[in-house]
This record gives C-alpha cells, structure tokens and sequence, in this order.
C-alpha cells in the first residue's frame, strides 16, 4: 500500500468519519482462495501465473510468483455499483497488459475500503482517478479469463446479484458500445456484448464459452464447487448443490 494511498483514507476518514456497515469482508481460507482463483484461467496456465489473497485488514497481498505476466485474484468489491457486500465473488485473471492496469483498480478498490472509505466515495475517487489519468486502460489488446465453475456478482439481465456458471472472456474494449458492435439485448448470452464497469475506459467485450464448454467446466471442478458451498452456501450452484 503506498504512502499517499494511507494518506488519502486517513483524510477521508477524519472528514466523513469511518463507514460502519455489516458488510465486513470474510477471510478466506488461503488454499481455497488461492485455488479459486486460479480456476479462473484454463488449467494449462495456472502453474505460471501469479496469485494474490486478500487480507480484509490490508488489502491484496502477493502468494505466489509468476512467470507469465498473467496475474489472478478473487475480486470481493464491485466498486461501480456503490454498494459493499460481503457475497461478492468474482474469480478473475488479467493477462501482462491487464495486470499493469485494470488490476491497480481492483486492489485501489479493496484497500480503500478497507481503510473505510464510504461506498459512492470510493466510487466518486476511482472515477476522478480516471479522469487526472492516475488510471488508464492497457495500451494494446488483450483478455481477462473468467472460466471459473462459479461466480457471484450483478449480472445481465436484470442487473441483480446472482451466484452462476458464466466461463467467459473479457476482451479489453475501452470506450466500445454495444452500438459500435451492433449487439443489444438479444445478444446476451450467446453472442460477444459490452459490459461497462462503471466507465468507458473499464469496458470489455464479453464472450462467454459455449455450452459444452462450460458443461466440462463445472463437471471438472466439481471438488472445488463442493469445497465453495461448503464454505458459503452463496457459493453453491442450485442444481449441484448438496
């Protein structure tokens, strides 16, 4: 955590005061975490990749080293939607471009809140954030794997929370629309379509894996889906759920 980051939730706390909700941000258990995110990417990439934890008292920490620019983690706070909670889980590597960018964003995010900044205020500061430039999406293109056998998080189509199967690929899209592309609503889920997490400049294009795909997916990582729903039933898949 860098010295100026403290420094800016040290200020906003004295201002607002600390955020209290019930919405503290549970431990995982390290070999869990560490295997849920690595589910993440296809299973012949996972030796070379980096892996962090989240320590909910600190932030993100490095456990493990890579070798092929590709970094993996469990995001636990969806800063666009301004709304902490503790169901969120979205498993999710970024390639060398990502990792130099998009992933600042997510650990910014977990350490902000931790240090208590309040939901819209961390928000409102990963936006300006954006705007002076301190963030900037990845000068070239490149991908985001998320073919993990579950994830937690607002999802199409009703933009509510929801615990599913959705192996997919994020294709980094600055500034696309689903107009640029001539997708829309009938596009989702079958077809590539925008998502937007909370400003242009964090936009991908979303390809999810076809239904064989993601049939083996879930059918392979059975043990770890038992492992998740044991440890959080938010976790379990209704149809394989014990």
């Amino acid at each position: 955590m860098k010295r100026a980051t403290i420094l800016l939730a040290a200020a906003t706390l004295a201002v607002a005061g600390t955020y209290a909700a019930d919405t503290t941000i549970e431990q995982m258990p390290p070999r869990l975490e560490m295997q849920y995110a690595l589910s993440a990417l296809p299973p012949a990439m996972r030796d070379q990749a980096a892996v962090y934890l989240l320590d909910p008292k600190s932030g993100y920490q490095l456990k493990r080293q890579g070798t092929s620019g590709v970094t993996c983690l469990v995001e636990r706070t969806a800063w666009e939607h301004a709304d902490f909670r503790s169901d969120i889980y979205v498993p999710l590597c970024y390639d060398a471009a990502g990792s130099k960018t998009y992933l600042k964003v997510i650990m910014d995010a977990a350490a902000l809140r931790i240090y208590g900044l309040p939901p819209a205020a961390l928000k409102a500061e990963i936006e300006k954030r954006y705007r002076e430039k301190t963030y900037q999406a990845p000068d070239k293109p490149g991908v985001s794997y998320m073919v993990a056998p579950v994830m937690r998080t607002w999802m199409l189509p009703d933009w509510q929370v929801h615990t599913m199967p959705m192996q997919h690929l994020m294709f980094y899209a600055p500034n696309l629309t689903d107009q640029d592309i001539g997708s829309g609503p009938s596009s989702f889920p079958g077809y590539p379509f925008v998502f937007k997490e909370g400003i242009p400049e964090q936009s991908y294009m979303i390809q999810l894996a076809g239904e064989a795909e993601r049939v083996r997916i879930v059918t392979e990582e059975k043990p770890l889906l038992d492992e998740l729903c044991a440890y959080r039933e938010v976790l379990c898949i209704p149809h394989i759920q014990h």
